[in-house]
This record gives structure tokens, sequence and C-alpha cells, in this order.
């Protein structure tokens, strides 16, 4: 059995707890929060017995936590991933992975000397549609993608608990860091890595009370020849949309609309019926698939789908959104 602890009793944190409960071969053993009243609250209302730590430090030292899944607030992610690193423990890292560039490359450096195994939660990589675009990239549905483009919008205002934290500048950091970063990473996933960024952002209203633009617009140089665009917008009158258009040389997607050199004589995009990433709960956000690929990847000794060094490519690109956006110059990723 893999036992788990998992930092933080948040919305996130609850989902986890569920996750895990679903596999077989792996426990939660305990949960790390500054307010035990509430933790022993949310066990009981999810019907799991756990240690409660109240100071991190503690529970990484204990022998029997095999697996940490971090859901705390991203300025602290960093030095709580070094830690539960050097103590042997395998990660869940939840995005952000940090705020800032220092923070990662120090995860990084921690993270090859006292390798563990990792998965970061750009959950959205287990997706259904997702492993469908993936699959049809992979048979040569659509040749080389010259062309992605990938939207994230989402209203995140106040009845979202995570607003109250996650629009101030010093925890939510940008439209791409606090959300517009899963838009970033679908766009590496399925047109390959990013060469050259340039960006652009804009408030939305006078009375909002972000701390920061919420809407970017990032442009692309690809690797592979291509160009691309990632939008991110937290103020926005508009229900949740994650757009995925992806053009290639043989084939065309439109979330779950393909038209292919592989169907002979069509006329028209098909439709693909699946679950696409078109709203925020979690028959979209598939953190059961997470918890199964990242078990599966402890015990036979393999990455993960979405393993910190996949990731921290995505994060480069990030942060050279919003240094492009601060800058008004196109940042080169090397």
């Amino acid at each position: 059995m893999i036992k788990f602890a998992v930092v933080g009793t948040g919305w996130v944190a609850g989902e986890y707890l569920k996750a895990i409960q679903t596999q077989c071969d792996s426990e939660i053993y305990a949960v790390v929060t500054q307010d035990a009243d509430h933790a022993r609250s949310r066990l009981a209302q999810l019907g799991i017995e756990a240690r409660i730590f109240t100071d991190f430090s503690e529970m990484v030292k204990d022998s029997e936590v095999d697996a940490v899944v971090l859901c705390s607030h991203p300025d602290v992610r960093p030095e709580q991933a070094i830690l539960a690193a050097q103590h042997g423990k395998h990660l869940v890292i939840e995005k952000p992975m940090a705020m800032n560039k220092e923070e990662l490359r120090r995860m990084a450096d921690a993270i090859q000397k006292y390798p563990v195994r990792t998965v970061v939660s750009f959950v959205l990589r287990w997706n259904p549609s997702f492993d469908t675009t993936k699959a049809l990239i992979a048979d040569d549905a659509l040749g080389r993608v010259f062309m992605a483009q990938i939207d994230y919008w989402h209203h995140i205002g106040p009845n979202y608990p995570q607003y109250r934290w996650s629009s101030k500048k010093a925890l939510g950091g940008s439209s791409i860091l606090s959300a517009g970063c899963h838009a970033v990473d679908a766009l590496r996933y399925f047109a390959g890595d990013i060469q050259e960024v340039t960006a652009y952002s804009c408030g939305t209203w006078a009375n909002s009370e972000y701390e920061f633009d919420p809407n970017a617009i990032a442009i692309f140089k690809l690797k592979n020849g291509g160009i691309g665009k990632v939008s991110s917008s937290l103020e926005c009158k508009t229900t949740y949309k994650f757009n995925i258009h992806l053009l290639g040389e043989k084939g065309a997607i439109m979330n779950n609309q393909l038209f292919s050199h592989k169907l002979p004589g069509q006329t028209d995009y098909a439709t693909i019926p699946t679950i696409l990433p078109d709203n925020g709960d979690v028959t979209h956000h598939p953190f059961v698939h997470e918890i199964e690929d990242f078990v599966q990847a402890i015990k036979h000794n393999r990455l993960t789908r979405c393993d910190f060094f996949d990731a921290y490519k995505t994060m480069e690109v990030c942060f050279a959104i919003d240094e492009s956006i601060a800058t008004g110059q196109r940042v080169v990723i090397s």
C-alpha cells in the first residue's frame, strides 16, 4: 500500500482525498493543516480516518509516509517539495509549481539530487478528449501541427473559494500563473515545445479586485517551425471554455471535431463523442486518473504522464509570457 499525506483541506485537497480512496493499492495516511479542527470535520465528511499534522516538517520525517500531495499555497510549495524530496517522498504537485524561476530551479535541483516519482497537476492531460486528440496526433491524423490555438476562459470571481487568494499578486501571480498555465501546457502537449514568446495583457472592469491584469494573450514560435497562441481570461462574461484548435498539414481539430486525410471523402468536420474540458467539475478534470497514473509510476518505477521535468518546461513558458508582458519584449526560451 502506498501511504499518502495530503497538504491542505480545501476543495482541490478534497478531490485528491476522494481520488486516493478509489485506488485499491493506496491509502490516506495523514493530512497536513494549520486548522486541525477543520481537518477533522473534513475527514469525517469524507469518512476517512487519518493522522493530522500541523507541522509539515514533522510529517515528512514520518517513515510511514510514501507520497505527499501539495495542495498548499504556491508561495510555500517549493520549500515543501524540496524538503519532501530530501526525505524520499514521492510528490504530487499542484500548479503553479512555483511563483518565480528561481524557486522553480531550486525545486529542479532538489528533485535531480533526491530522485523521487513526481506528477504535476496539469490534470487536463488525463481528460478523455485529450486522450483522443493525442491518439489522433500519434496516428498521423493531423500531420505536423503548424498552428495551435488554445483558450482558457473562466470567470473566477468571489463565488470560487480560491478567489480570495488567487486574485492577489502574491499568490495568484498573473492570469497565466493562476489558471492560464493549463492552456500553455495543453499547447505544449499537442504541438510540442515553444521557442519564442510575445505577450500582452489588459484589465477588464474598473472595479476589478484582481491585483494583476486578469486577461492575457501570448503568441509563440514553436520548435517544429509552427506558430501558436494562448489566451487566458479570468474576468469574462462567458461560461467556462477551454477551446482547442489545431491545424496540421494533414488535418485539423476544433475541440471534438475532426477533419482528416484519414477519413476519405469527408466533406465537413466529424464530431467525436467525448468528455470535453468545458467546465470546472471533476468529470472534466479527472483527478482519479492522475492519481492512478502516479501510483502505477511509483510501483513500476516509471514516469507519469506529466512529471516534474516535463511540467518545468510549461512553467518556463509561463514565466516567459509574464516577462514579455512586463517588458514589452519578445522572450526566447533556451
